[in-house]
């Protein structure tokens, strides 16, 4: 990292050009034919021919490969509510991987609202332009709502990155951790730190994929969400558990697994020695975790940690799912992302890191070795077989599903 790292983020976005992302020309433009083929009276042919039928937009336009990246900025990244101006940084940033990691043409939207009716008529209303629309750095429970009625709504897909991305490489590195430690996932015992968006897609993915509910405590700023207590949303409702605990200190003596999505060094080593033996801790708040790696496997030799950052083993990092989800869904045309869609995702995670690691990855990584263990229970982003893996799955669910307009190519190479 560079020493005055505040700067160096600073000259990144401001130059040579302000922000972080371009529009680029797909045709030629430089005789008097081009321009009468782009513009008046050739445009004039494909026109028509969407008006006849809606399908062709993704034959003559740009729309089957443009991804609308839309916020209102109410929850961005651990900084709160800034403001939709001020999410814009974030949202050129998730622009720029889905065309650095999937070929993905984006654009980023701020909606100036704080409503959730205003913003759901606003990004409906203009969401026949784009493939697909990832939800971004919006609030809960507001974002509930909000992806609900714009999935109803809208024939394409619409995805909530920090609910279900989240949820999506937790999951498979979830997985992966408990066979590592000769655990199974429906005997696990999860006590999971955190109860808004990302906490709560976490939850539900994890008992599709066969958790107990009975097995989840789940906590948010007034303690262990048990059935009874007042005050609690629908939402959180969900995982309302029958239970005597109260406190952290309750709900992870004797769990097998920690998930935290909340807020810096909330577990102590103390709790971190009443979990049960061979424990699995996702400390994912950033910049800093619930528990420092540090301090976790100095406590105990035998747990396995993930964190949301990139300089610990172990990065629970969106950009492995989501720029090849979506590749996945737009090349067979999906009209959403579904749990079938989420699931394959998962699995193709999980497989992924499992195999042998190819020098480019190590190379990237400035590593000699690494293998599936304790230290790699999740793949790199670098890992370029990413794309080849994901996206594969996630189009052949979606067509085993029964939400996809094209069917499962032969050959298929994602994005081609």
């Amino acid at each position: 990292m560079p020493k005055d790292f505040k700067q160096a983020a600073l000259d990144y976005h401001s130059g040579p050009v302000p922000g972080k992302i371009s529009v680029e020309l797909t045709k030629p433009a430089e005789t008097q034919l081009d321009l009468a083929l782009a513009y008046s009276p050739g445009v004039a042919e494909p026109c028509r021919e969407i008006a006849s039928d809606r399908e062709n937009a993704y034959l003559y336009t740009g729309k089957g490969n443009l991804v609308a990246v839309i916020s209102n900025g109410t929850a961005v990244l651990g900084l709160g509510n800034l403001g939709a101006l001020a999410s814009k940084p974030v949202m050129e940033g998730k622009a720029l991987l889905f065309k650095r990691f999937a070929g993905i043409n984006s654009i980023d939207i701020e909606v100036d609202t704080e409503d959730s009716a205003d913003f759901i008529d606003t990004v409906a209303l203009i969401a026949g332009t784009f493939g697909g629309i990832n939800l971004e750095d919006i609030k809960a429970p507001e974002c509930f709502e909000i992806e609900s009625a714009l999935s109803r709504r809208c024939d394409i897909p619409v995805f909530h990155d920090d609910q279900h991305g989240t949820a999506i490489v937790t999951a498979a590195g979830l997985l992966n951790a408990l066979e590592v430690q000769g655990k199974q996932l429906d005997e696990a015992v999860i006590t999971c730190l955190g109860a808004g968006a990302a906490a709560i897609a976490c939850m539900r993915l994890l008992v599709s994929l066969g958790a107990r509910r009975s097995n989840i405590y789940m906590l948010d700023r007034r303690g262990v969400i048990y059935a009874g207590r007042e005050g609690v949303n629908a939402y959180k409702q969900e995982f309302a558990n029958q239970t005597n605990k109260r406190s952290l200190s309750d709900a992870i003596d004797g769990a097998d697994v920690f998930i935290g999505l909340s807020g810096a060094d909330l577990l102590s080593a103390q709790m971190l020695l009443s979990m049960a033996d061979r424990p699995v801790v996702f400390a994912c708040s950033n910049p800093d975790p619930e528990i420092r790696p540090e301090l976790a496997l100095a406590t105990r030799d035998d747990v396995i940690i993930a964190t949301g950052r990139s300089d610990y083993p172990n990065q629970v990092n969106n950009v492995l799912g989501f720029p090849f989800i979506f590749r996945g869904a737009l090349d067979i045309r999906a009209s959403c992302i579904n749990e079938e869609m989420k699931i394959a995702a998962v699995k193709a995670l999980c497989e992924l890191a499992r195999e042998e690691v190819p020098a480019d990855v190590l190379a990237a990584c400035g590593l000699d070795a690494l293998s599936f263990g304790p230290g790699y229970i999740i793949p790199k982003p670098m890992d370029n077989r990413l794309l080849g893996r994901i996206a594969p799955a996630v189009a052949r669910a979606a067509v085993a599903s029964g939400v996809a307009r094209l069917p499962y190519p032969d050959g298929y190479s994602p994005g081609l």
